[in-house]
């Protein structure tokens, strides 16, 4: 006879099948994510170890993992202790039901949680939910390492909030660490009240019948508890609320308003009062075990909840508004002087501009630094022209252009340099192989180096470092040209293997070289191996014969990947650039600390954060991978934070080799944010910035798509009443909805006055026009639209190059390139440029031909202006007939290749030579 189970017992019989796999896969799922992470972690402790960060590594691990432990311990406990108590008061109800009515006259209908009820084993169901859902929030939680280790570390800011009189640094580190708790016992809380009803529904505690919920006694009694754990959390909330009144924008300023402090505070010591009595009544119920106590409780908070919001909106639409200025005065002079501390912009110097119509010839003679440093090469045009004259392969790449300063033949001269890097995904398909990508193609070659003011007779830049291996033509000799460390993102590569590396083409061939440096981890033996293939998921490691013991895998080559990989608590700013220094290449890198918790300050535009320094500098050798972070303001209270908590990682600026420390620069991104914010916060009375009347704003260029404001830009130029010319970043300023210039913003870059930054006023009796007028007469000039129409209409393409305002002495001069292509051309020449001054306008081939166009020589003069590689010089006739005649040469050429555009271009630039020529010999 064969016995068959039918009926309810087959989804019994599946229950408790599910019921003994549920804690097995739950375990295989922590083993393989522990697998994960072990795999990780054990790469970053050798990539530490290898680059000499180990320290770090430790500090930051050992942290996460007490975080990890701490958060998973404490939600793991509570949430187990929460169910335990939902399982053990739900059976006592159900035990006591059954016990109620045993013999029920009528059938009950069916109980769809019978099976679950009965069947699973809710010991180790509730400790392996609550141990999964802890690792969930564990998981979360420990992305907040720095915030608790900031807390631990902190360092006094030094001066006291002006509401509640408490250290800055309370703000900075101790409230985000508050937060951060408080948010945790929130979701724990609400994770408890979720695995808490589902127990009580399965068991019956909670149930609907189709017209209205009901609760067992022993579900109201645990819900009871959790209620009144929630509103203790809630009344410590309201606590922390306080302090976040000074982040509260109300349209007028950022921080604690009149309202605030007047109604929202005091009603915040309501709701805290309300919160505890709340509690209180809520755990009393435990006892009582009646669902109308807390849910009276609860509606009665709900409705002060919201009639505190609608008290303080009526407060401020009633009371407030009609007299916002008077009332708000005091808390709006806050707002600005620690929003000015915040930025430092409490540190910029103010000084009066006359914006004079004075120069003269030989204030530009007094000036040569300024005249010889004017940029006319944009990075757009230039990045076409050296990827058509430098890149060599198309393997090769040109990330960015950078500009700095370097001394050269005696001279201070502003120049833009490039690194030349490999992208081996550029090459060709056929050559896409794992060897190519991973073995071969490892490093890029060398950096090209041009002035920015100076061009060949073609119009092309002049090259001070050119070429593969590099060429030094004027510029400093680079010994070590090997960049396995850059801006391009590139795949991990092996160094020191079995085969040499591509070092770079010689005509038809390639010359190959080893690595000899100290980059890369070691991989060693198999079982390094094994963990870097299962690291980068590429069994290729594991398989490839060019792989040896001795040889180094390379990651995390990209600088900034780098540096957030050792130091991921600072931001770093968009911009790095390349250095060569002592024949290296080396990449500097500003890195900010930021904070979004300095009382009272505005966000920055388009940033999460409220205060900023440009603490760190970090130094990226582009051959070793070597990273070395100096600290150059320890004066800042969280730059000081991470070197109690990191002592080894940063290094004092002093320590920076000289030559290095020369090429230091102010960040553009810091002076952007600052610039945005100085726009309002110049305004220092609180009735001027309440009522905006003097707001300023970037000036308005030509662009591609319409008018774009100006970006900030570097320069060589002399500050009036100094010696000598110094690096500067610099932004022009114009009043809100006018184009007319008001004032100019200055950050000095060289030593000793690094950092300061200085804004020049202008006479507000006095019109200054700004860039987009200078554009509007450039466009109206006859003679340069017709000839701009000629170009473009001869298959040529006319580019404008940005405008610049050149401050020298104390007037103001505007100078832009323009740029000529061919309509399918990718090769652009600098062609002309165009300079303004007063009210003259006037386009030329060379600078020095506009300058002298400008500023007429005064008769005694020898010769008119002349620019040669940064230096004024006297041109001789002999000179401007022979270039003349060199255009000419040039004009037949492109005249028989059918290059209209060229032929058009080389007549423009003789017909200028002999019209100089005859103002010549009209003169004598």
């Amino acid at each position: 006879m064969t016995i068959g189970i039918t009926g309810p017992g087959r989804p019994l019989l599946r229950q408790n099948a599910v019921a003994a796999l549920l804690p097995a896969a739950i375990v295989l799922g922590i083993c393989l994510i522990l697998m994960w992470i072990t795999g990780d972690i054990l790469v970053d402790w050798m990539w530490f170890s290898a680059i000499g960060y180990l320290a770090v590594f430790w500090t930051a691990f050992g942290t996460k993992l007490a975080v990890f432990l701490a958060v998973f311990a404490a939600t793991s406990v509570i949430l187990w202790a929460n169910g335990w108590i939902a399982v053990r008061q739900a059976r006592r109800a159900t035990q006591a039901s059954s016990e109620l009515a045993p013999n029920a006259a009528v059938a009950s209908p069916p109980d769809p949680f019978e099976a679950l009820r009965h069947g699973l084993p809710w010991g180790p169901v509730v400790a392996g939910g609550a141990g999964f859902l802890a690792l969930l929030v564990a998981w979360v939680e420990t992305g907040n390492w720095d915030v608790f280790l900031r807390f631990l570390y902190q360092v006094p800011y030094g001066a006291n909030d002006p509401l509640y009189g408490k250290d800055i640094g309370f703000y900075l580190f101790s409230l985000p660490a508050y937060l951060v708790i408080k948010n945790w016992l929130l979701v724990t809380l609400f994770l408890s009240v979720l695995a808490a009803g589902a127990i009580h529904w399965v068991h019956g505690g909670i149930a609907y019948d189709g017209q209205r919920w009901s609760m067992s006694p022993a579900a109201v009694a645990h819900g009871s508890a959790l209620l009144g754990v929630f509103f203790a959390v809630e009344a410590w909330s309201y606590g922390l609320d306080r302090y976040l009144l000074l982040y509260e924008n109300n349209g007028v300023l950022v921080g604690a308003s009149y309202t605030g402090v007047h109604v929202d505070l005091p009603l915040l010591w309501v709701l805290i009062g309300l919160s505890i009595a709340a509690a209180c009544a809520a755990w009393t119920n435990v006892w009582l075990r009646s669902y109308r106590l807390p849910a009276a409780t609860a509606l009665f908070f709900g409705v002060a909840f919201v009639l505190t919001g609608v008290v303080a909106g009526l407060f401020q639409r009633m009371f407030v508004k009609p007299n916002e200025l008077d009332l708000e005065r005091p808390y709006i002079e806050r707002h600005i002087t620690l929003t000015r501390q915040a930025y430092n912009l409490d540190q910029i110097v103010t000084k009066a501009f006359p914006a004079e119509q004075d120069l003269s010839f030989n204030a530009l003679q007094a000036n040569r630094a300024t005249i010889d440093n004017i940029r006319l090469w944009d990075r757009q045009p230039l990045a076409d022209t050296y990827a058509q004259l430098q890149e060599i392969r198309t393997y090769y790449k040109f990330h960015d252009l950078y500009v700095d300063r370097y001394w050269l033949d005696g001279a201070y001269q502003s120049v833009i340099v490039a690194a030349r890097e490999m992208k081996s995904s550029l090459l060709p398909p056929n050559a896409q192989t794992w060897v190519n990508r991973h073995i071969l193609f490892t490093h890029g070659n060398g950096a090209v180096m041009s002035p920015v003011t100076s061009k060949s007779a073609e119009g092309l830049p002049l090259l001070y470092v050119r070429d593969i291996p590099p060429v030094a033509d004027g510029g400093p000799p680079i010994r070590e040209p090997r960049i396995y460390y850059g801006r391009e993102t590139s795949p991990y590569v092996i160094v020191k293997a079995s085969t040499p590396e591509f070092d770079y083409p010689r005509g038809k061939d390639n010359v190959y070289a080893s690595y000899d440096g100290t980059g890369g981890v070691p991989i060693g033996g198999i079982l390094r191996t094994a963990i870097f293939a299962h690291y980068f998921n590429d069994v290729n490691l594991l398989l490839s014969d060019y792989v040896t013991a001795d040889s180094r895998i390379m990651f995390r080559r990209n600088i900034q990947e780098r540096i957030r990989t050792i130091a991921p608590f600072l931001t770093l700013d968009r911009d790095p650039y390349l250095v060569i220094s002592d024949g290296r290449l080396s990449w500097i890198q500003d890195a900010y600390t930021t904070s979004r918790y300095f009382p009272y300050a505005q966000p920055a535009p388009d940033h999460d954060l409220n205060y900023i320094r440009n603490a760190v500098k970090v130094v990226v050798d582009a051959y070793h991978g070597t990273v070395d972070f100096y600290l150059i303001d320890p004066a800042d209270p969280i730059a000081a934070t991470y070197q109690r908590i990191f002592p080894s990682l940063f290094k004092p600026f002093a320590a920076m080799p000289a030559d290095l420390a020369t090429h230091i620069r102010y960040p553009e991104d810091l002076f952007l944010i600052q610039a945005q914010l100085y726009q309002s916060f110049h305004m220092d009375v609180p009735d001027v910035f309440y009522n905006r009347e003097d707001l300023w704003q970037f000036p308005r260029q030509p662009a591609a798509r319409g008018p774009a404001p100006m970006v900030p830009y570097y320069i060589i130029m002399r500050l009036p009443g100094e010696a000598q010319a110094e690096f500067f970043l610099m932004i022009p300023m114009v009043p809100s909805r006018r184009d007319n210039m008001i004032a100019w913003l200055a950050a000095r870059c060289d030593a000793p006055d690094y950092g300061k930054l200085i804004v020049y006023e202008f006479p507000k009796d006095k019109l200054v026009y700004g860039p987009f007028q200078i554009e509007a007469r450039i466009n109206q000039n006859t003679e340069i639209s017709q000839q701009l129409a000629l170009w473009n209409q001869l298959g040529s393409r006319v580019i404008r190059g940005n405008l610049l305002v050149i401050p020298i002495e104390t007037s103001i001069l505007y100078v832009s390139p323009l740029y000529l292509r061919a309509e399918h051309g990718y090769l652009p020449e600098l062609k002309r440029v165009i300079a303004a001054y007063g009210e003259n306008v006037v386009m030329k081939e060379t600078l020095a031909e506009a300058l002298s166009a400008l500023f007429p020589e005064p008769s005694t003069a020898p010769a008119p202006l002349a620019i040669r590689t940064g230096t004024l010089a006297p041109v001789s006739v002999a000179k401007q007939v022979q270039e003349a005649l060199d255009h000419y040469h040039r004009a037949m050429e492109r005249l028989k290749s059918g290059d209209w555009a060229g032929f058009g271009a080389e007549l423009d630039g003789m017909r200028g030579l002999l019209e100089n020529l005859s103002r010549q010999s009209a003169d004598r």
